[in-house]
């Protein structure tokens, strides 16, 4: 890697991959303690910013490496196996990187990728309560006489903000008076993470993902220059696939944990398990039953890991070359995927107990905190929706919807 400015650069796809496998060496060593204790990855996120990965994205033109959503997926897969928390950090960053890359002006995009390269980091306010879905937003940004703009609004499950710079708001135009040139609709606003008005609160109180900063983010009376406001419809006004793309990342951390968990489990079960007594066998490995669901087990993770190849190549597929179709393939692509890993996730997680035996329930091991991850990530959106598409695609050719969850 050479130097620029704050952060490294890391300039192809191949060097992307590989400094991810060195730091995720490193950052499973602690990861059990950390959760433990609830100590938050500050260092971690630091070592993963000056590396160069979180500016992978940014395109060649403006002097990134602009690695393709697969290895990208590859990439979290392999962090999310060490520390799914530090795994999911980031993503947040990479899909409003992406939204800067499909709706944002050159001026908009020099500047911002400029900060990326420097190893600033993005986070994610988006998600409130209150409203009926969650696509109900009441968060808003009003003209300023003096020319800007003024935001206010609560945000919650706001993923990696205690270690970001810039926070992306997602946010909707209240303009009564019709004193912006701006048309009606949701933007997303850059919002710098120290600006006066904006208070980041660490109350994310999840059973698991523990360590990813998902608290509140609130917003009162906080300037917002034009500059930093990015309109949201282009990225699903055509097939963009920013929707699978986001979906492709989360989809990359949930088999990261169902691999993570399968090879602490064969790991305990080698070192630390008593066979079964009516198996007459000296090691419990020996055990043909505990073979036979050992296998079961490698099988699903094997297919998740499958799934997530097959969906990274239809992403990058519809990014190369998006059309209708491309995009819909994508995103059924990224929706099967999505489906495989999280059953596997949620498996062989809780299936580490069973084939590890009493021993392997020990508070200070930390052993469930692979499940306690699992089912927690894989609550971002129902997989039974993503049912509904795959079978409408097939019986009707209806094309899955743009919005971001699919």
């Amino acid at each position: 890697m050479t130097a620029s400015l704050d952060a490294a650069l890391v300039s192809t796809a191949a060097e992307a991959v590989s400094v991810a496998s060195e730091l995720a060496t490193r950052f499973a060593v602690g990861a059990a303690d950390r959760d433990r204790a609830r100590r938050l990855p500050v260092d971690e996120i630091a070592e993963l910013s000056r590396s160069g990965l979180y500016g992978a994205t940014v395109p060649a033109t403006f002097g990134g490496a602009d690695i393709a959503p697969s290895v990208l997926a590859e990439v979290l897969r392999i962090l999310a196996t060490a520390d799914p928390n530090i795994a999911q950090i980031p993503q947040s960053h990479f899909v409003y990187v992406q939204l800067l890359k499909v709706a944002a002006n050159p001026e908009q995009q020099r500047f911002f990728f400029g900060e990326v390269l420097r190893g600033k980091r993005f986070a994610n306010a988006q998600s409130e309560r209150g409203g009926k879905t969650i696509t109900d937003i009441a968060t808003t940004f009003t003209p300023a006489q003096s020319g800007g703009f003024r935001l206010d609004g609560t945000k919650y499950y706001c993923t990696g903000t205690l270690f970001a710079q810039w926070i992306p708001v997602l946010a909707r135009l209240h303009d009564p008076d019709r004193l912006s040139a701006l048309p009606a609709g949701d933007y997303v606003l850059y919002v710098p993470a120290d600006a006066a008005g904006l208070t980041v609160v660490d109350d994310w109180n999840g059973f698991g993902q523990r360590l990813t900063g998902s608290g509140t983010v609130t917003l009162e009376g906080v300037a917002v220059q034009p500059e930093w406001v990015v309109r949201r419809s282009p990225a699903f006004d055509g097939p963009t696939s920013y929707g699978a793309f986001a979906q492709l990342l989360h989809t990359a951390i949930d088999v990261g944990i169902a691999r993570a968990a399968l090879d602490e489990a064969a790991a305990f079960a080698r070192t630390k398990s008593r066979p079964w007594f009516e198996a007459k066998v000296e090691r419990a490995v020996d055990d043909p039953l505990l073979v036979q669901r050992f296998g079961e087990l490698a099988v699903s993770v094997a297919t998740a890991e499958a799934t997530l190849v097959a969906a990274g190549r239809a992403v990058d597929a519809a990014f190369d070359e998006p059309t209708e179709q491309s995009a819909a393939d994508a995103s059924i692509a990224v929706a099967v995927a999505k489906i495989v890993a999280e059953k596997s996730a949620v498996e062989v997680s809780a299936a580490l107990f069973e084939v590890s035996g009493t021993r392997s329930a020990a508070a200070d091991l930390d052993l469930d905190r692979h499940w306690r991850n699992a089912r927690t990530h894989t609550l971002h959106d129902p997989v039974r929706w993503k049912y509904q598409h795959i079978g409408r695609v097939l019986l009707h050719n209806e094309a899955p919807p743009r919005h971001g969850l699919i």
